[in-house]
């Protein structure tokens, strides 16, 4: 008799044997939920059937490509391994029958089923199969769908390879899985066999699993794309910029979107950013007390102008709204000219670079002063223009906001001499210079005491800070088996003092406005750093992660 003839005779439910029938509770893993676990084990007492935890659980591949993945995924049914003849299905409860019952009658085996908690089954299978799994194995069914084949353009019919419905979903679930990820950024990379997505969580990128077939729809993926943001889908030789805008459970998010020709196809980066995402108050950011009372002080200036710097994603512009939101009342005018406008506050104007239509920020800038603003934000200081439009504005009586890109507080004002401004300009109207970089937080379910990292770069930290224990990442299911969940910024604020002003106006070197900026009681980022790590917040390799070229400079001004 066939295995097929074989299983039609054997009943539908077999308890597997693989799996202790009678789990204790103390074995139960830290990354499940208690009362998911707890719910999972009393249905399997109930229904004699073995319980797995399913941490550790590495699936048979081979097991799992035996069922179709749109149905696994449906009735969250997890294939983990063939014993004796049957295969063993790990599922959450017993809405999963039906999904039993379907695989049965599509592939005639022996199944076992395995209680497992319906969280630890959606994460494997997500593993195991990778994102839009489902929507990809539907549109190998059908038939009258022709892919996309960049070496055959003349043979297929592109308009209806990324106008199928497979596709837009497919395209649909990576930004719907990235937003519900807190993700910044997803990066569609095209390599010779295959094509990588990866997104950007707590400033970290992490590779997400993907169907095997992946790479033959890469260019029906990336026509897809385009046609979201408003791009020549005919255009592959020259790099793209497009926008697209999206609403997820009432949230509004937008997608600036990057296309570059590559060797092997175009690759994608789309930013996120979440329109109405909270803004933080001023006392929500984290700084120190003495940093903070400062930027207050700063905040009550008449004129000049105050300065945030960092690396793209350091929360920058968090940090520059934090400070409008403090000082919107109705006795100021607040304008602000940004791309894109992430934030949008009630009493505060915005305006939209557009550079297509001719309005940069220097443009806009000009007629911005024209309208009598108080407190005037520019999103970024891009070129010379800008800047001297900038540095007149605040020595006409405006207090400008804006950002650089600087490697810490220092280096923005020979940043601004470095384009064009002149010395005695940015001695007059800069005012201040706050630094900022971002260091994960960890996870408070799993973190750990760390009582042997008392190594060379612990050991050098301040003397207060010597006896503390550091904590480290462990890594659960709340974090993603990361360790982390969340970013905290860590700052270095530096006041421009009369002694800095003269240093500048002698074109001194970097390193001696750091020395003077450091005799001013300025604390670099790295050993805001490790006040962080010594309240447990995050770890000593975070902070030497995103402080590495402060500490050198700090070392070089110390000698």
């Amino acid at each position: 008799m066939s295995e097929t003839q074989d299983s039609m005779t054997q009943p539908l439910l077999v308890p597997s044997p693989h799996v202790n029938s009678c789990p204790a509770p103390e074995t139960l893993s830290t990354d499940e939920s208690c009362v998911e676990a707890a719910e999972a084990m009393r249905l399997a007492g109930e229904c004699r059937l073995p319980y797995s935890s399913l941490e550790g659980e590495e699936p048979d591949a081979n097991c799992v490509g035996l069922f179709p993945a749109r149905i696994l995924l449906r009735y969250e049914v997890l294939p983990l391994r063939r014993v004796d003849g049957s295969v063993e299905l790990a599922i959450g409860g017993l809405a999963a029958l039906d999904g039993i019952n379907a695989l049965r009658a599509l592939t005639g085996k022996r199944l076992s089923p395995v209680i497992a908690p319906p969280s630890r089954i959606r994460h494997v299978l997500r593993h195991c199969l990778g994102v839009g799994a489902d929507t990809l194995g539907t549109l190998d069914d059908q038939r009258g769908i022709q892919v996309v084949d960049e070496l055959k353009e003349g043979d297929v019919d592109l308009d209806a390879a990324v106008e199928d419905a497979s596709i837009i979903r497919f395209v649909n679930q990576v930004l719907s899985e990235a937003i519900a990820l807190r993700t910044t950024d997803i990066h569609l990379e095209p390599f010779e066999d295959e094509m990588r997505i990866r997104y950007r969580i707590d400033g970290v990128l992490q590779e997400v699993p993907v169907p095997s077939q992946l790479k033959r729809y890469q260019p029906a993926i990336v026509s897809r794309i385009k046609i979201l943001s408003r791009l020549d889908i005919a255009e592959k030789r020259l790099p793209q910029d497009g926008r697209i805008k999206l609403r997820v459970d009432k949230h509004d998010v937008d997608v600036r979107v990057s296309i570059i020709p590559m060797l092997y196809g175009e690759g994608v980066v789309m930013r996120l950013l979440r329109q109405d995402a909270s803004l933080m108050h001023l006392d929500e950011l984290g700084m120190g007390p003495r940093e903070e009372g400062t930027f207050r002080d700063m905040l009550q200036l008449p004129h000049g102008i105050i300065l945030v710097t960092g690396p793209t994603g350091s929360g920058k512009t968090t940090t520059l709204y934090s400070a409008l939101n403090e000082l919107n009342d109705s006795g100021r005018k607040i304008i602000t000219i940004e791309d894109p406008v992430e934030y949008q506050i009630k009493g505060i104007n915005h305006i939209q670079v557009v550079e297509k239509a001719g309005l940069t920020f220097a443009r806009g800038l000009r007629s911005i002063l024209r309208h009598d603003p108080d407190v005037v934000l520019v999103g970024e200081i891009r070129d010379a223009e800008t800047a001297q439009i900038a540095t007149q504005a605040s020595l006409t009586g405006h207090l400008v906001f804006s950002t650089l890109h600087t490697n810490d507080a220092p280096g923005a004002l020979v940043r601004l001499v470095d384009m064009g401004v002149e010395p005695y300009l940015v001695a007059a109207s800069l005012e201040g210079v706050l630094a900022q970089r971002l260091v994960r937080v960890l996870c408070e379910r799993c973190k750990t005491p760390d009582p042997l990292r008392a190594g060379h770069a612990w050991s050098e930290r301040p003397p207060a800070l010597r006896e503390v224990v550091p904590f480290k990442p462990a890594g659960c299911g709340a974090c993603r088996h990361t360790g982390y969940s969340g970013r905290r910024a860590i700052f270095e604020l530096m006041r421009i003092t009369d002694e800095i002003r003269d240093l500048l106006l002698a074109r001194r070197s970097p390193s001696d406005l750091r020395n003077a900026a450091l005799r001013e009681e300025m604390r670099p980022l790295c050993d805001d750093g490790w006040r962080l790590v010594a309240e447990g917040v995050t770890t000593i390799d975070e902070v030497l992660r995103v402080t590495r070229d402060n500490q050198r400079g700090r070392a070089a001004a110390v000698a």
